[in-house]
């Protein structure tokens, strides 16, 4: 039985546990101690050490129908800032922030349901395939964890990642493809009530650069974004030195392309004005993937929506997660919805009844995929 005041419990619980990306020592070691409760062993990567992080992705397997694919199930453990003392509210199936954290339903919601789905399949002796279950790492900062995890270690022929919106029944089949980009802007200090003249501002170079690009969404596939920018150490100094740090995501390889260029020659053209220099670090965060209706592991799972009576729906993605690095290293995988509300905000919320659901969707995907093996 999927039991949502239980859920709504566990969840809780594991949002009280501190855990910013490349610090998820604590949650790595909770999660692997229930894993352990259900009689299932796991391993831990080498990722923590790779990356610099506290804790590498927790790995599991779990035997199933013999015959039939074997399933990744994923969800990552990091959550976004704020993030750390999360206080939830609890009003019936109703979680919430206390509006000074995030809730961290992205993506322990996640975690939430893997839990339950497994307690659920053992408890009750449901028939399965195979799965490898991965908790992921630094998945906030750029899908580190999912990146640096050995690809070759695993057998899955498809994934579910437990890391999507709030409707039931939402697939996403699709995600594009990021560049993040840093720029080191250099100009000269100078004097700015003496000799302003004789200083090269690196604010106004940045400045012109971030004015004269597009921004925003460009087109229903692509965006861009200048999210960080620093400078300045007094008010009477021309500024030496900016960084900014920004980004462009897109479904389509061309556009992309075609942005990236853009946002690096707003800076070049306008630190050759000025007579200053830049520095460009560009890098290809995450590649895309798009997943055909009738590919197994969407066709299973829209079944299985049907069959509980929700309504299935394909849904086009803006951001990256870990499904961009599995798709990437040829394990076919979708998004599955979650049910948090406002994510990466301190208006956060999710509804218990929604994470419950989803482990009753992916049950039930589960058990369409193991019956047709049999």
């Amino acid at each position: 039985m999927i039991d949502t005041q239980a859920m709504c419990e566990e969840f809780c619980e594991l949002v009280r546990v501190d855990s910013p990306s490349l610090q998820e020592a604590e949650i790595i070691r909770l999660l692997r101690a229930k894993l352990t409760e259900m009689g299932i062993g796991s391993q831990i990567d080498d990722a923590g050490a790779q990356l610099g992080g506290e804790a590498g992705n927790l790995i599991a397997h779990v035997p199933g129908v013999e015959g039939a694919p074997t399933v990744l199930v994923n969800a990552h453990v990091d959550t976004v800032q704020p993030g750390c003392g999360i206080s939830p509210q609890v009003d019936g199936t109703c979680i919430r922030t206390d509006g000074t954290t995030v809730l961290g339903g992205d993506d322990k919601a996640g975690c939430t349901i893997i839990l339950a789905l497994l307690r659920h399949l053992l408890d009750e002796d449901i028939a399965h395939p195979p799965l490898e279950i991965v908790f992921t790492v630094a998945e906030e900062i750029g899908l580190c964890g999912a990146y640096a995890l050995d690809h070759d270690r695993l057998d899955s022929e498809m994934g579910y990642v437990l890391d999507g919106g709030r409707t039931m029944g939402t697939i996403t089949n699709s995600a594009p493809s990021a560049y993040r980009m840093s720029w080191n802007i250099h100009g000269r200090a100078a004097h700015a009530g003496v000799c302003p003249e004789n200083g090269i501002s690196a604010i106004r170079i940045a400045a012109e650069a971030i004015a004269e690009m597009p921004l925003g969404r460009l087109d229903e596939i692509t965006t861009a974004n200048i999210g960080i920018v620093e400078a300045g150490k007094a008010a009477n100094v021309v500024p030496p030195l900016a960084y900014v740090r920004g980004e462009t995501r897109s479904h389509d390889a061309e556009k992309l392309e075609k942005q990236k260029d853009t946002m690096v020659n707003a800076f070049e053209e306008a630190a050759r004005r000025h007579g200053g220099e830049v520095e460009a670090d560009v890098r290809l965060n995450y590649r895309s993937f798009e997943i055909d209706r009738d590919e197994p592991v969407l066709d299973y799972a829209w079944r299985a929506c049907e069959k509980l009576g929700f309504d299935p729906k394909i849904e086009r993605g803006g951001g990256g997660s870990d499904a961009n690095v599995f798709n990437e290293h040829g394990i076919p995988s979708v998004i599955l919805a979650t049910g948090p509300a406002e994510v990466h905000t301190v208006d956060e919320w999710l509804d218990a009844e929604r994470m419950a659901e989803s482990a009753r969707w992916l049950t039930a995907t589960l058990g369409i995929i193991a019956a047709e093996a049999e």
